[in-house]
């Protein structure tokens, strides 16, 4: 069930959205100005966020940008503004879509399955893996975090990559071990592989206290995602 962010200030049409689609299988949160979208955006993920640009205690533009300094998630405007600038920055901002009101629901349901659908083939085919504002391209071989390259070890980038292309499975400290080798080919300890872990953590995680993005499983190992 894909989970949709909605921020919205009017409340009867943010309820009628949200009505429709829950009834179309989505799970949908609402927020009802900037301020609160924010918070929700950082403390959630979404499969999808729909932002309308006049909101109270900011604008959608600003927020979208913070969405996509955060990560890719796939955004559509849905928003009174149609003037041809303002769809224009909007998308130059990498939005996804940008709908007018008033808007047919069931064309809204339409585009929103075709955003979601042309997102999934592109994490599909472009072999990059995205976890909370962590982007791995095995493509290229590098890591960013918040659109900033991550400067990587040889040997940092292939435990990382090792967790990321293993999402949501637990990874022991036994299989990673089995797996890498230092640049001299010597087999990597247990003692140097949690110094490895500690400096990848310093890279991508925001809170070294409180990792959100490579989470110890203590006893048994690693897992990357819920």
């Amino acid at each position: 069930m894909e989970k949709i962010l909605l921020v919205e200030d009017n409340v009867p049409i943010a309820d009628g959205i949200k009505l429709s689609l829950e009834e179309e299988g989505f799970l949908l949160e609402l927020a009802y100005d900037f301020i609160q979208g924010k918070q929700k955006i950082s403390q959630n993920e979404y499969d999808l966020i729909m932002l309308d640009v006049t909101i109270p205690h900011g604008d959608g533009f600003e927020l979208c940008k913070y969405i996509k300094q955060k990560s890719d998630i796939p955004v559509i405007f849905l928003t009174a503004k149609d003037e041809e600038s303002d769809v224009v920055l909007g998308l130059d901002m990498g939005a996804d879509d940008y709908i007018t009101k008033p808007f047919r629901m069931r064309e809204l349901i339409s585009r929103i399955h075709t955003v979601l659908r042309r997102y999934r083939q592109g994490m599909d085919n472009s072999n990059i893996v995205v976890v909370e504002d962590v982007k791995l391209d095995l493509d290229k071989a590098r890591v960013y975090k918040k659109g900033e390259e991550v400067i990587l070890t040889a040997l940092e980038y292939k435990i990382l990559s090792m967790l990321f292309t293993n999402f949501g499975k637990v990874i022991t400290r036994e299989q990673i071990l089995e797996k890498i080798w230092d640049i001299a080919g010597n087999f990597v300890n247990d003692n140097t592989l949690t110094v490895y872990i500690k400096r990848i953590r310093e890279k991508i995680e925001d809170d070294m206290a409180n990792p959100k993005i490579l989470k110890t499983i203590r006893g048994i190992g690693y897992r990357v995602g819920d």
